[in-house]
This record gives C-alpha cells, sequence and structure tokens, in this order.
C-alpha cells in the first residue's frame, strides 16, 4: 500500500475518530505530504528509520525551527503508531526518531503605547463610515480586547456575541467553548461594525451574486453567522487577518512581519502587568495547561529585568 494511501486513512481517522479541528488536520496534512514526497510515496512496509532521518535531515537544512522540527516528528510518531495499531505496518520505524528539543523562545509583544497608536489610528480610519474601516477596527479590538485567537474570532457567530455583557462565546481547541470579557472600546467598535458595517458587506455581497446566475439563487455562499464578513460575503479567513495586523501593527513594533497571535501575546502579559492573576488568564486564553500560560510571565519578568538595566546605576 502506497504511504499516500495510508496518509489518507491516518487524516480521516483523526477527523471523524479522533474530531481534530479542520486546522490540526491540515497542519498533519502538511507534514505528511511532505514526507510522502521525500520518500517518492514508496510502499509504506519499505520504509525505514533512515528514511525518517533523511526526512528530517532536509528539513533541518532548508533552515526549519527546533519548534517545527519537534512538531513534524510527533505528528510521524503517530502516523506510524497508527499504522502499526492498524496492522498495516509490522514495525514502526518512528520509534527511534529522536526529537530535537524545543527552545522556548518568548512571543513577540506589543506595549500598552503601541497598542493604543494602532487602534487610535484604525478608529480614525473607521470614523469615514467605510464598511471594510469598520469592519478592520472591530477586528483589532476584539483581538486584543479578548486574546482570542484568530481561528476563534474567524469563526465567532452573531448569536455568540453578548454586547450588553461584554462577553464572546469561543470555541477553541478541541472543540471546548469559553466564554470571555472584552472591554468598551472594543463593544463601541463592534457595535459600529454591527450597525453599519455588516450590513453594507453583506448587501455588497448579494449584489454581486446576483450578477451571476449561477451564484444567484444561493445568494453567493454569504454566510448570515458570521460576525466578520469578507467581500463575498463568507467568514473572513485568517489570511486575511494575518494581513490586517502585519499591515498596521508591525510597523509600530519595528517588524516586517507580525501575525494576529501577537495581540493575544500582548493581550495576556498586559493583564499579568496589571495584575490579574495567572488562573484568570489562563481561563481566558482558553490554555488546557497552566504551564502554557506561564510563559507570560517570563516575558513580563523580562520587560522588569530591561527597565532595570536601564535604570539603575549598578545594574
Amino acid at each position: 500500500m502506497r504511504t499516500s494511501d495510508v496518509v489518507e486513512g491516518y487524516l480521516a481517522h483523526l477527523a471523524n475518530v479522533r474530531r481534530l479541528s479542520p486546522a490540526t488536520v491540515r497542519a498533519y496534512r502538511s507534514d505528511l505530504a511532505d514526507l510522502v514526497s521525500v520518500v517518492r510515496d514508496r510502499p509504506i512496509t519499505e520504509l525505514d528509520i533512515e528514511d525518517l532521518r533523511e526526512w528530517q535531515w532536509l528539513a533541518t537544512k532548508a533552515g526549519q525551527s527546533k519548534a517545527t522540527a519537534a512538531r513534524r516528528t510527533s505528528t510521524a510518531r503517530g502516523f506510524f503508531s497508527w499504522a502499526s495499531e492498524e496492522g498495516i505496518i509490522g514495525t514502526d520505524p518512528s520509534l527511534r526518531l529522536v526529537s530535537p528539543k524545543r527552545g522556548r523562545s518568548l512571543p513577540a509583544v506589543a506595549t500598552a503605547d503601541a497598542l493604543d497608536s494602532v487602534l487610535a489610528a484604525a478608529a480614525r480610519r473607521a470614523e469615514s463610515g467605510d464598511a471594510i474601516d469598520l469592519r478592520d477596527h472591530a477586528l483589532l479590538e476584539i483581538l486584543y480586547g479578548s486574546g482570542a485567537r484568530v481561528s476563534e474570532v474567524c469563526g465567532l457567530d452573531v448569536d455568540a456575541v453578548d454586547v450588553e455583557r461584554r462577553t464572546l462565546r469561543l470555541r477553541g481547541k478541541g472543540d471546548k467553548e469559553r466564554v470571555v470579557p472584552f472591554g468598551a472600546p472594543a463593544e463601541r467598535a463592534l457595535q459600529a461594525y454591527l450597525v453599519r458595517g455588516r450590513p453594507v458587506l453583506r448587501a455588497r455581497a448579494e449584489e454581486t451574486a446576483s450578477r451571476i446566475p449561477s451564484e444567484g439563487s444561493s445568494a453567493g455562499g454569504i454566510d448570515d453567522r458570521a460576525v466578520f464578513l469578507g467581500a463575498k460575503g463568507g467568514r473572513l479567513g485568517p489570511r486575511a487577518v494575518h494581513a490586517l495586523v502585519s499591515r498596521t501593527v508591525a510597523p509600530h513594533v519595528g517588524a516586517d512581519t507580525l501575525g494576529p497571535h501577537a495581540l493575544r501575546h500582548s493581550a495576556a502579559t498586559h493583564l499579568l502587568d496589571g495584575g490579574a492573576d495567572l488562573r484568570t488568564v489562563q481561563e481566558i486564553l482558553g490554555h488546557a495547561s497552566l504551564g502554557t500560560t506561564q510563559i507570560y510571565t517570563h516575558v513580563s519578568a523580562e520587560r522588569l529585568r530591561d527597565a532595570y538595566k536601564l535604570a539603575h546605576p549598578r545594574a
């Protein structure tokens, strides 16, 4: 049996039996597709530890990070373990595959002053009443105000927003649901978008769809549940949000590019700096482990250390 055929069976198992999210399954698919390419899609029973080591070596040569290498190694182990349990292979070649130790780097964090400038500029653009500007302002405020993942914000439904209580009902990793708060600036931006921006984007999408006979009856794939809409009326995708953050936030922190996760990192760090306890921040971020949240205490410690070095005469 070709390796690619076994990969498809494993991905179906991840999606239908283990119920992993589509984004997680796509990540597995990407890693395993690269493996299939390197081994030239030979029968899976022919693969051995040397094939896997070559796969690792080629990726390292191409400049992959230790974190990426560790993830790919974990993917391969899970795949071959499943194939062994299913009786597809007799020996699991990944058992001797060594995973590189992950280096724990501190996440990119924007200062509160930098984000104030970014959000003030977004608010000024939104004053024009343009639907895209209203949406983008609301997006930035919600990402920073709630500390939500970009996938959670893109997947947000209208009925999951409680404007009066200033809460969002988010569906995170592992299909777990949680309720998180957001502040008054985010409420104002979101209200403005929902009242003056979203209806315009929806109307534009309907008008465009009406010009296309084949799609006219289905309203061009408009998603009435989604809070944040794209140009065609469907859910706004993570790639568009990444481009927005990179365009608006990155220049303020001296970076060439920056993803939406930087706003999540910043929200967590600023919460801790402001006196929030670690358990509260864990709940807001939706971390399964408190250890994952603890990295933000290191960020705050680094900032204190930097300030000390700059200010203390005997630093």
